[in-house]
């Protein structure tokens, strides 16, 4: 049989069939290991083949076979820096939640989670919620960070689960395809999905007050069908964001404002570092592309996970 992996547990998938039919299904010990170095060898969005068995009136799946994905979100995992998480796979699109404050959202995780979507080319729309809750100066940062992402070419909208703010507006971009959310916890995935589609009904918690962070209430990524004819996945809080097999010479294409400057450069292999007649320097010297882009470049480029250089670029 073949179907979609709707939820993963780590052990544990339940897979959809082409026939609606839902099934608990898990793994063989050795297809776990072979020539996989995530810490997941199974993604929610995945297409697998599996098996059928029945064991004491309970009937699960096994399964043999992961079918050639489209695409993939990874990061590096959080606890075995050598290996990666695959956080879902063949998506449409994502739908990057970013709040000002409660918690805050660094340009530095924006970068990171838009150079990797980037890399395996899938769009990306930039979701400013919480706008109910923002004062004029909130506003004020909201639109400053939006200027600088459309001036490269992403989409950024202005959300409120609470008001209704442009949830009709998701709607409609979500409509007919497979759309993954992602944020930092606390963010408000859960609540705008619900706002979303009300029938879920997905759990929410309230800000942790002491560290101005969100508390994990999706503990594993999960497939929803929506009764508009959308799929969404929505996905645990992302503390960091590491990325993933990169060459340094490779990194400045997936952004795309030194892309498009790239064949300016004197030098082919331009790092835009320190390098003579260097067209993306000379564009940042004129406030053509924004510092806290050139930024965050850099620290990808030192290889630098982004939870770790936070608090010195904020001094």
């Amino acid at each position: 049989m073949t179907g979609t992996v709707y939820k993963s547990t780590g052990s544990w998938y339940t897979v959809k069939t082409e026939l609606g039919a839902f099934y608990d299904c898990r793994i063989k010990g050795k297809f776990r290991i072979k020539d996989i170095k995530s810490t997941n060898p199974i993604a929610v969005g995945d297409v697998v083949g599996f098996d059928v068995e029945t064991l004491d009136n309970k009937t699960t799946g096994i399964i043999h076979t992961i079918h050639d994905r489209e695409n993939y979100i990874v990061r590096k995992s959080v606890n075995l820096s050598r290996q990666t998480h695959i956080i879902a796979a063949n998506i449409d699109q994502v739908f990057l939640l970013i709040t000002i404050n409660n918690p805050p959202t660094l340009t530095s995780f924006i970068d990171r989670f838009l150079v990797t979507t980037q890399a395996y080319r899938i769009k990306t729309v930039l979701v400013f919620n919480k706008m109910d809750a923002y004062d004029e100066e909130n506003v004020m940062e909201v639109k400053y960070l939006s200027s600088i992402y459309k001036k490269i070419g992403y989409e950024c909208i202005e959300v409120s689960a609470l008001t209704g703010k442009n949830i009709d507006h998701l709607k409609g971009l979500m409509k007919n395809k497979t759309s993954m959310f992602a944020g930092h916890s606390g963010v408000g995935k859960s609540t705008l999905v619900n706002a979303i589609e009300p029938g879920l009904n997905l759990k929410t918690k309230e800000i942790s007050m002491q560290h101005m962070q969100g508390q994990h209430t999706t503990t594993f990524a999960e497939m929803f069908d929506l009764s508009f004819g959308a799929k969404i996945i929505d996905t645990p809080g992302i503390k960091g964001f590491g990325v993933v097999d990169m060459d340094k010479e490779e990194i400045g294409d997936y952004f795309p404002e030194f892309f498009a400057l790239k064949h300016q450069c004197r030098f082919n292999n331009c790092l835009h570092i320190e390098e003579p007649q260097c067209a993306v320097k000379e564009a940042l010297d004129k406030d053509d592309i924004s510092f806290s882009r050139y930024r965050s470049y850099l620290q990808i480029l030192e290889g630098d996970d982004e939870h770790y250089r936070t608090e010195e670029w904020m001094k």
